[in-house]
């Protein structure tokens, strides 16, 4: 399926999840990121990695009541999750 990665991996990535679980997970080495809903983990992890120049291990993806979608990105330990959070304006 052609999605909208194509074209610009912004789009894909709708934006941070900044709740009280969210950062929470970056002690984990995890992303939160509410994303375009058809998109798949490939695309995701693709865009994700193109755009903060950082490699995944894991993603795992969930679609709330309200119709968003949300992916939990979890980074490789090399990476740093509170790196990508603080470069977002999250932290």
């Amino acid at each position: 399926m052609a999605g909208p990665i194509e074209n610009d991996p912004a789009k894909l990535l709708l934006h941070p999840v900044g709740t009280e679980k969210a950062i929470r997970l970056l002690d984990q080495n995890k992303v939160v990121f509410v994303v375009d809903r058809r998109s798949d983990k490939a695309e995701i992890k693709k865009a994700f990695e193109k755009l903060f120049n950082v490699k995944i291990e894991r993603i795992n993806t969930e679609i709330l009541r309200g119709g968003e979608k949300k992916a939990y990105i979890k980074l490789l330990p090399d990476y740093s999750a509170v790196e990508v959070a603080t470069n977002l304006g999250l932290l």
